[in-house]
């Protein structure tokens, strides 16, 4: 396989497409995003790298009576905060495929 510009100028290209995954994976990892059930009261934040950070719980929706409604929005607001984080993720990825003037290549995981 030939690299136009040698296999010096491609081991370049490997180096920075590295330095700006990780430094997008950094960036990534201080982004918010938030998600909510019931109303708002149950929110959970979640970072752009699909870990949750945060779950915040209004009083009005803890009843002793009724635990599984509460595990029921937790879980929902879950999910859609990290279908949010990855969303975010795929596409703050995308835009680096682009910068670095790749395509986007499915099944590489962002």
């Amino acid at each position: 396989m030939q690299f136009p510009g040698g296999m010096k100028e491609a081991m370049k290209q490997v180096k920075k497409m590295q330095e700006l995954m990780e430094q997008k994976q950094q960036e990534l990892a201080v982004k918010r995003v938030e998600a909510s059930s019931g109303g708002g009261m149950v929110k959970v934040i979640a970072n752009g790298r699909e870990e949750i950070v945060d779950i915040e719980l209004s009083k009005e929706v803890v009843n002793p009576d009724d635990i599984e409604m509460l595990e029921d929005l937790i879980l929902a607001a879950i999910k859609e905060a990290q279908a949010k984080s990855k969303e975010l993720s795929q596409r703050e990825m995308s835009g680096l495929m682009g910068q670095l003037g790749l395509p986007n290549i499915p099944g590489l995981g962002f």
